[in-house]
């Protein structure tokens, strides 16, 4: 992507921000195809009978997006957020499909690696990895918003870097221990 197209989205997601229309509408077709492969990489880890659609992902996380009163620095900045609203939209999803119920059968459990999908991902999982990613931001704020991008987002190491403003190589530093993290964190959750 070239750095003038990068310097107008942000330009006009900044006169989006403060209530352009004019410019929010310029900028759905700009940004609609980075989220929506951002949509289907974290929807293809899903169960094949799972109710939300990749396009009903990215049109209610635009919405949350339209509905902050945020600036965006960066193009990189909006699909930060971009993931916290899809991790947001997952969540509150599997809360409703009353996915509660801890242990309710063998679900099997998520193995975050490299390809960062779920193989089988069920509502609790994505609830353990919820809360395991909260409990990790209490700890380490950086390498939660790491596992948001790479988990929630699907965002490669190079994208979340850019999106963190770091390179890529801390991006990959920082999934290793956050994955070691979580994993530690999910299966001492299941012992209890």
């Amino acid at each position: 992507m070239s750095d003038s197209f990068q310097i107008d989205a942000t330009r006009l997601l900044n006169l989006a921000s403060q209530g352009d229309e004019r410019a929010a509408e310029e900028l759905l077709p700009i940004l609609y195809g980075e989220l929506r492969r951002m949509a289907e990489r974290q929807m293809s880890s899903q169960r094949s009978d799972h109710t939300l659609q990749p396009t009903a992902l990215v049109h209610e996380a635009w919405m949350r997006l339209a509905d902050r009163k945020d600036s965006y620095p960066s193009r990189s900045h909006f699909f930060a957020l971009a993931a916290k609203a899809m991790r947001s939209i997952l969540v509150d999803h599997a809360r409703r499909r009353g996915a509660a119920k801890r242990g309710g059968g063998k679900a099997e459990r998520l193995p975050l690696g490299d390809d960062v999908a779920l193989t089988e991902a069920d509502n609790q999982a994505i609830l353990d990895v919820d809360e395991a990613l909260s409990k990790l931001g209490d700890f380490d704020p950086d390498l939660a918003r790491i596992v948001e991008l790479r988990f929630f987002g699907g965002l490669s190491n190079a994208e979340a870097g850019e999106a963190l403003g770091v390179s890529s190589r801390t991006v990959e530093r920082g999934w290793r221990t956050a994955r070691a993290w979580l994993v530690s964190n999910i299966s001492e959750s299941d012992e209890h």
